[in-house]
């Protein structure tokens, strides 16, 4: 069996520690829709959304751009 992912909590290390353009550029090449919806979640629950707009804006693009069952990502 497989461990579990911990993107989002690398994630949200990078958030916490002031280095947006880098998690900026992990969510832009974010591995899943559940990994960036668990992020979101993450970010409302920290109450980080809004504190952002740039954050919150490279969320909601690529959860945009993976959802689009039209769009392939290779592995």
């Amino acid at each position: 069996m497989a461990r579990a992912n911990d993107w989002t909590s690398k994630v949200m290390a990078l958030v916490n520690g002031g280095n947006r353009a880098a998690a900026i550029a992990q969510i832009k090449v974010a591995p899943s829709v559940k990994d960036l919806t668990a992020l979101k979640t993450v970010m409302t629950l920290s109450r980080l959304t809004g504190k952002w707009k740039d954050l919150d804006a490279a969320i909601d693009d690529s959860l945009a751009a993976l959802s689009s069952p039209r769009l392939h990502r290779s592995p």
